[in-house]
């Protein structure tokens, strides 16, 4: 049989399966690392807390269905509970209210789960403010020196806060005056959702916007700009730190829930790296 061709594949003078195969080979050489950004889930994940008055997602719950036992003699299974926003995970446009017609996690083009990622680094910022916010200069002098932003790629928000100890407390960071924890000013929430290429944000932080953000105008900016211009979020990254500034390679994997905001997701990153594998 001819092998499958395509405009691309011929312009280029190759063909699918052979840059599929380079893919291949590189990843099993080691000289493409596939770095895992995914936290662990389970019922110590901590989870967005709303004041009283609202209502409260879910924490991750795991129920046994049997285990290798009278109920199932040679299985083990569960059945979990958890919210759509709970651990790392996808924020699609139809989670917050600007974007409420726009679509849903199910709906999101699988060809927009593949995407090129820049990584924007204020972790000494954040480690002297846990409430610092970074502004527009910060990603314009990223792109002084490491060029524009990619065309339908992710914007990564490193701040270090994935190196927390994972627990609810200390993750939120909250006090009487409610959580204090790094992200986007009101103006660059805008500026990323309106005048970048990118199609989405991500966090090592509970959610996409800053502990303070609940303060902001609008409220909440990352959520109310970013998915009412269809863009996405991601959230409770980790191994940021495992990423360069340019060059990784971003699969974000949500389940895929008819008419739902958001879900759990594995997020992986694939990384060239320099010189022989170790």
């Amino acid at each position: 049989m001819p092998e499958p061709t395509s405009a691309s594949a011929a312009a280029s003078g190759s063909s699918p399966a052979s840059v599929l195969g380079a893919l291949v080979a590189g990843l099993q050489s080691g000289a493409i690392d596939v770095v895992d950004l995914t936290a662990p889930l389970s019922s110590a994940t901590p989870v967005l807390r709303l004041p009283p008055a609202f209502g409260q997602t879910a924490r991750f719950e795991l129920e046994e269905i049997s285990r290798y036992d009278e109920r199932g003699p040679a299985w083990y299974w569960n059945n979990f509970r958890s919210g759509e926003h709970t651990g790392t995970h996808f924020d699609a446009p139809n989670h917050w209210f600007t974007g409420k017609d726009l679509a849903d996690v199910a709906s999101v083009p699988a060809r927009r789960l593949v995407a090129p990622a820049a990584v924007l680094d204020v972790t000494d910022e954040a480690a002297k403010d846990p409430n610092f916010l970074v502004e527009v200069e910060h990603i314009q002098a990223w792109q002084h020196r490491y060029g524009a932003l990619p065309d339908g790629g992710w914007l990564l928000v490193r701040t270090g806060w994935s190196s927390r100890s994972y627990a609810q407390e200390p993750f939120l960071n909250a006090d009487e005056d409610g959580p204090h924890t790094p992200g986007l000013s009101a103006e660059c929430a805008r500026w990323v959702a309106e005048e970048t290429p990118v199609i989405g944000l991500g966090v090592e932080t509970v959610g996409t916007d800053a502990g303070r953000a609940h303060a902001f105008e609008p409220a909440f900016p990352c959520h109310s700009y970013l998915m009412g211009s269809g863009k996405y979020g991601l959230t409770q990254l980790q191994n940021l730190a495992e990423l360069p500034p340019t060059g990784a390679v971003l699969i974000a994997g949500p389940l895929p829930i008819v008419s739902g905001s958001g879900a759990p997701a594995r997020v992986l990153a694939l990384v060239e790296r320099a010189g022989e594998p170790s």
